[in-house]
């Protein structure tokens, strides 16, 4: 029997609660895609999403800086697999090398601020590489 894990807000240490995305974004969502947020929203701004299938977090709860940085470290880090410079498992392996992460902590749902500066650093330096390569 699977162990029932409770979710709590990182920032205010409130419980989080599995929602449709609809409840963040509005009526006008029209997805099945489903969120983990923070039973003090909005007051707390922070929540995740949830895998599809299993309906686990896909990574931490977040704010809106920390989402808007994951975004940002998405944008970096994606570049480096679908410019073709790389296979997205490529990519990933690459970025647990140049973090020291392992498999698990190689997600950017999981990253910190901090993480997510320094995995945009070090794609800024791959890209720069592959222009002077070029």
């Amino acid at each position: 029997m699977k162990k029932k894990t409770t979710i709590r807000c990182p920032y205010c240490g409130a419980k989080a609660t599995l929602h449709p995305a609809s409840y963040v974004y509005g009526d006008a969502t029209k997805t099945e895609n489903m969120l983990y947020v923070c039973d003090r929203y909005p007051k707390c701004d922070s929540y995740v999403g949830a895998h599809k299938k299993s309906k686990l977090p896909m990574g931490t709860l977040a704010n809106g800086d920390l989402r808007n940085k994951r975004i940002q470290a998405h944008k970096a880090f994606d570049w480096m697999w679908k410019s073709g410079l790389m296979t997205k498992w490529q990519a990933y392996k690459w970025m647990q090398g140049k973090l020291a992460l392992n498999e698990e902590q190689a997600h950017i749902a999981k990253f910190s601020e901090y993480m997510c500066d320094r995995l945009i650093v070090e794609c800024g330096k791959a890209y720069e590489n592959q222009k002077t390569a070029a």
